[in-house]
Formats: C-alpha cells, structure tokens, sequence
C-alpha cells in the first residue's frame, strides 16, 4: 500500500511590497478590493508616514493568501495595526478559512511584537480568538446598467427629478487626476469634512493614492461658473467602481450637486466598462448613510473583526460616541484654513 504524500506545510511570512506576486494574487481574486492590493499599502505609508506591513501564506512556493496591513501610531488614539488602514475594507484574502485564520494569527503576533494592543480586520469572516464588531457602518452597492441611458430610468423617482433638474442649470461636469481635479478635490473634501465636524486627511494621502494607481483611479468633479461643489476620488477594480473620498461644500445643496454627483460618477463608470459601483460605508445614524438609502442603493451591516490585549481598554475612534460630541462641534466652526492646518495631524492617527 502506498503511503499518502504529505501535505505541504503552510508557511507565513512578511513580503516586500515590490513583489509583483501580491498584485496577481488579489487581482485573481473575487473577494479583492483596491485596499488589498500593494499599490494602496505604498499610498497610505507614503501619505501618511504610517508604516505598512504585508503578510502572505504560502504552500509549496505558491501563494495562498495575502493580508495588508497598516501600523497606526497616534499620541490621541493610542497604536493599533488594521487591515486596511485608512480603508473601509481589508481582511485576509485567502483561498480557505484555514489559510485566512492563520494570517490573521499571524497578524496578531505582529502587533504583540510591535506593541499595539490592538488589531481590527475590516472584511472577511472573524477568526477564532477575534471578537466581532458590528453595528457601526453599512456598506452600500448597485450593479450598473451596460448602457448608460438606461442609468437614469433606474434611480429612485425622488432621486431621478433631483437629477434632471440639476442636468437643467448651468453645472458642468468632468473627470481626470491632473493638478486641476487634485487641487479642487481637495478644496470640496477638506471643506465637506470640515463642516461635519471631522479632520481632513493629509493631502499627501490623496496624491500618492492617485499615483499608486494610476489608470485605475480618477476625480469626478461637478462644477458651477469654474467653481468645484462636489468631487469624488474614485479607484477601479475587477469591473467596480468605488468612490472612495468625496464630498459637498454648502453650495452644493442649492445646486443639487450632491445628488448630480452620484448620477454623474455611475455614468462615467459605466463608460469604463464597469458593471457595479461599491459606494463604501457609511456610519449608520448619519447624513451620508441617510442620503446612500434615499438613493435605494443596495445596504449591507459591515463586521469587522477586532482583538484586544488582556487588560487593555478597546481602541475608540468612533466620532459617533458621545465623549466626542462636544470635540465635532467645536471643529464645526473652525475656520477652515485653520481646519486644513491642524486636521492632517490629527487625522494620520486615525486610520
């Protein structure tokens, strides 16, 4: 009788973000989202200055799995390492359960040894030893029509009239990631964030994502007279769009620009050849999240998955807890240059 061969053993181990194997392996992969891949690890160390990590598994010399990850240091909020900082998603990407809980071991270990109490996963199942989060975000989606004229008869009716009558004014619309779109995006985000009482990223962050990407990332912009009201910062991937970070100023309620915006986005996407549009989380009980369900989008509870050290207290940046409330409306009325300034600081911390 002939003895079974045995079954290689997995093997876990930090890769250098260079390693053209990681790309493939996401790319390859349903699950994947732009935070997987090793071009959103660069932009985020490289525009944040928070140091990237990325784990894989292997069997046999062929691999298995992969899992980003990011190491947030913050004099505010303590030290933590997520998967995927500064992302709505992340998590193992893995062929089997087996492969994603031994990565995600592995990326616990990791934190022990570079002494952050804490660890977050945003995607995938919650692995043994983890404790589930939920409660917090719903992540909103579509699927996109092939023909983009149909895309109007398809938004809700409330939305639909919106739309038509700001197809009606003087606004203009266009998409690119050249100085022009970068500068107004970021005057329409910084100014959005800011009037929801939150700091605004690092400039930096949304340059090098831009440049990590390229092709597959863009600004969406609607505009009045030269002036930008609303913009997206959008990545595409495996026939998805996402936009990621975007925003209104207050001029843009009056216009409708808010809602133009996301008719405006969906086309262009649809033009890319994209056939589904992942409009990322929203923190339930808030505006956006409100605004995402009065377009019918198609609403899911995201779990994460966190891990905490024995007698240490659990990481909270939540803006929703009410310990904050007071912070959120003091940052409100900050002028904005003053915003802009002091924000980037603040927010690296975040992640």
């Amino acid at each position: 009788m002939n003895a079974l061969s045995p079954i290689p053993a997995l093997t876990i181990r930090a890769a250098p973000l260079d390693d053209a194997r990681l790309e493939a392996l996401v790319r390859g992969h349903e699950g994947a989202t732009p935070f997987h891949l090793p071009q959103w690890s660069r932009a985020v160390e490289i525009g944040t200055g928070q140091r990237a990590h990325y784990l894989v598994a292997e069997r046999d010399g062929a691999l298995r799995g992969v899992l980003p990850l990011t190491e947030i240091r913050s004099r505010l909020f303590g030290s933590t390492l997520v998967s995927a900082g500064f992302a709505t998603g992340g998590g193992p990407l893995a062929e089997d359960e087996g492969t994603a809980s031994a990565l995600a071991d592995a990326a616990w270990a990791l934190a022990r040894s570079l002494g952050c109490p804490t660890a977050e996963l945003r995607g995938g199942a919650v692995p043994p030893g983890w404790q589930e989060s939920t409660g917090v975000y719903a992540n909103f989606t579509r699927a996109l029509p092939a023909d983009e004229g149909a895309l109007l008869g398809l938004i809700p009716r409330r939305q639909r009239a919106e739309v038509r009558r700001a197809l009606a004014s003087n606004l203009e619309i266009s998409a690119g990631s050249d100085r022009r779109h970068r500068d107004a995006h970021y005057r329409v985000y910084a100014e959005s964030v800011r009037n929801l009482g939150t700091p605004v990223f690092p400039r930096a962050l949304f340059e090098a994502a831009l440049d990590q990407f390229g092709d597959e990332a863009d600004i969406v912009i609607v505009w009045q007279e030269g002036r930008p009201l609303a913009a997206l910062l959008n990545f595409y991937l495996n026939g998805t769009c996402q936009p990621f970070w975007g925003g209104g100023t207050w001029a843009a309620r009056k216009c409708r620009a808010n809602d133009l915006i996301y008719y405006a986005l969906m086309r262009h996407a649809i033009a890319r050849g994209c056939t589904r549009a992942d409009f990322g989380r929203s923190k339930i009980g808030t505006g956006p999240c409100a605004r995402k369900r009065i377009w019918d989008f198609d609403e899911r509870p995201l779990i994460y998955a966190v891990r905490t050290a024995d007698g240490a207290a659990p990481r909270q940046v939540n803006p929703l807890d009410p310990k904050y409330r007071l912070k959120i409306a003091a940052w409100q009325r900050l002028p904005l240059w003053l915003a802009n300034r002091a924000g980037p600081l603040i927010a690296r911390g975040l992640g």
